[in-house]
């Protein structure tokens, strides 16, 4: 019978670590093949210690019995410590994969996957791949080659009563093939919900304020129960299907054993077999039953692990960004030319931006305005490529950016954006975020240059204090002056500002914007702004409307034309002097 393609590609995986899997089967073999050894030694005992005159020297006993156990002690940890390197290491591969090709994914994944999703292919599917990897195969070997030995003891003791034992086989296969295609339906759906409630607790403990000041501790309550009361269903379902297989291959090894002791009484009467062969006899044979109930309960943890499998696989073969393209040398001139450029999101039927046509000059500063929903944020997010335009072409100092690396691309840009990220880490490591080898003097130039000197001064530990997980322990003006730091220390040749002082209160907005105004001078910069008062001085202006470019000049040029930006303004300051 062929293997899953799924489990071919583990078997594959599993190469590398031949030896200590060898090593492991070696520690099997060795348990396996003391299974018939008590058995033996009840026969001999019974046969020729209690009957009559004992011809058994007395030290052999405890010798044979602390021997065999000794021995089958040193071999079970041989193989449990084998297995459990090789799958922590394959644990670790998997995990290294999966996390490789998340930093690798484009921007469209994140669109159509959730967070719960990712963790719970990371943190719970790969560990169920794990458990079958460690359960699956050391059933298999180790309980099988337990099976064979003990037949063999069996047939050797008696092979009339043997055929009788082997009758078990045949029936229980036919029982795990039966629970196995429901088995497997029931954990792909079984890990769906999972994915689902990780999510719920993601979305609860990111968005606590959220939760507190609207009042949805009722509704996150009642999704996250739907949720577990589905899990736990699932659970009963799979547990009951799973638990079905034992009582029924109980009851076929109760019935086996049945009619082995009559036919056993029949050749006793016979002289055909001794006490000690029919209690040795028996004592294999009920020893027999736990290998069987091990090999039936694989089917558990097999189909729980080809599912997990399907997932963590699906997710490590998610296409990724491109990885072609020549790397830019030195420091990029910043001239960047949208050509007819046109862009969808998937399933959308109009598109976000439409024949867009516009050179940005070197060092120029190029404003994007315009009612929500215009196209600003996604024009911006093409030139670090993000997304790529369905037609047309951007070109950055003349060459095409598909024709462009994308880590060499990016590496000539740096951005501050309203939703400001953070890392769980110090407040230098912050700023210097991507340096493999930052510069102490650039960090406190780059947080001096953004008005974060006082604010990290009186930090415990100034710049190797912990800022907590996304800055928690920053204000909100604080965290995006953190942003403008790391833009500043990276000294990138084009700037991307969204909203970049969208958080800052009134003075802390006038200190940045000054520093701000440092940090675009000789840089390209695309700046896309609600707040119209903070692009009065941007050499252009360009104003989006449903895809299009509506309008294009400066701040003065388009208060005279009188149009939409104008309008704009207008209702804007407006809003401000009421």
């Amino acid at each position: 019978m062929k293997l899953p393609p799924h489990l071919m590609r583990l078997a594959r995986m599993l190469k590398p670590f031949r030896g200590r899997l060898g090593l492991a089967f070696l520690g099997m073999a060795i348990t396996a093949s003391t299974e018939p050894m008590f058995p033996a030694v009840m026969k001999t005992l019974l046969d020729n210690g209690f009957v009559g005159k004992s011809t058994i020297p007395l030290w052999t006993v405890p010798v044979a019995v602390i021997g065999m156990f000794v021995l089958r002690g040193l071999s079970t940890f041989l193989t449990t410590y084998m297995m459990t390197w090789v799958s922590t290491h394959l644990l670790n591969i998997l995990r290294r994969q999966m996390f490789s090709r998340l930093l690798d994914v484009p921007a469209q994944f994140y669109e159509r996957t959730s967070v719960g999703r990712v963790i719970n292919s990371m943190m719970f599917e790969v560990q169920q791949i794990i458990e079958m990897v460690t359960k699956v195969f050391t059933s298999l070997i180790r309980d099988s080659l337990t099976v064979i030995v003990l037949l063999a003891f069996l047939l050797w003791l008696n092979w009339r009563l043997t055929i009788v034992a082997l009758v078990l086989l045949p029936l229980m296969a036919i029982v795990v093939r039966m629970t196995g295609k429901r088995l497997r339906k029931l954990t792909r759906d079984f890990l769906d919900v999972n994915a689902e409630l990780t999510q719920v607790i993601e979305e609860t403990t990111r968005a606590q304020q959220v939760i507190k000041i609207f009042g949805g501790h009722d509704y996150e309550k009642s999704r996250f129960e739907q949720r577990a009361v589905k899990l736990r269903n699932y659970s009963m379902r799979m547990a009951s299907t799973f638990a079905a297989t034992v009582p029924i291959t109980q009851i076929m090894a109760s019935c086996a054993v049945s009619v082995v002791i009559v036919i056993a009484l029949l050749q006793s009467g016979q002289n055909q077999i001794t006490a000690g062969g029919f209690v040795s006899f028996i004592t294999a044979m009920l020893m027999l039953l736990t290998p069987l109930k091990h090999l039936a309960e694989v089917n558990g943890p097999l189909q729980r692990g080809i599912a997990a499998a399907e997932a963590v696989f699906a997710l490590i073969d998610t296409p990724p960004e491109r990885t072609n393209g020549v790397a830019l040398t030195g420091r990029s001139v910043g001239h960047i030319e949208f050509q007819n450029v046109c862009f969808a999101y998937p399933e959308q039927t109009l598109p976000a931006l439409a024949n867009i046509n516009l050179t940005i000059h070197p060092g120029e500063t190029v404003a994007f305005v315009g009612i929500s929903g215009g196209g600003k944020s996604t024009l911006v997010n093409l030139v670090p490529g993000f997304h790529t335009p369905q037609s047309g072409q951007i070109c950055l100092d003349g060459a095409p950016l598909d024709s462009l690396s994308l880590t060499s691309l990016r590496s000539q840009m740096a951005m501050v954006s309203q939703n400001v990220v953070l890392f769980d880490d110090t407040v230098a490591a912050n700023i210097a975020y991507g340096d493999p080898e930052p510069d102490r003097a650039r960090v406190e130039a780059a947080a001096s240059a953004a008005h974060l000197t006082e604010m990290i001064a009186a930090l415990p530990k100034g710049f190797d204090t912990p800022i907590g997980d996304n800055g928690s322990r920053l204000s909100g003006g604080q965290r995006q002056r953190m942003a403008i730091a790391r833009a500043i220390y990276k000294d990138a040749p084009i700037l991307i500002l969204d909203e970049a002082t969208s958080a800052l209160d009134n003075e802390s907005e006038r200190a940045v914007q000054s520093a701000l105004v440092d940090l675009m001078q000789n840089r390209t910069t695309l700046v896309i702004a609600h707040r119209l008062s903070t692009i009065e001085r941007a050499d252009r202006i360009v104003v989006l409307v449903s895809g299009h470019i509506v309008e294009l000049g400066t701040h003065a040029e388009l208060l005279a034309r009188d149009g939409v930006y104008a309008s704009l303004h207008h209702l804007q300051f407006e809003k401000e002097a009421v």
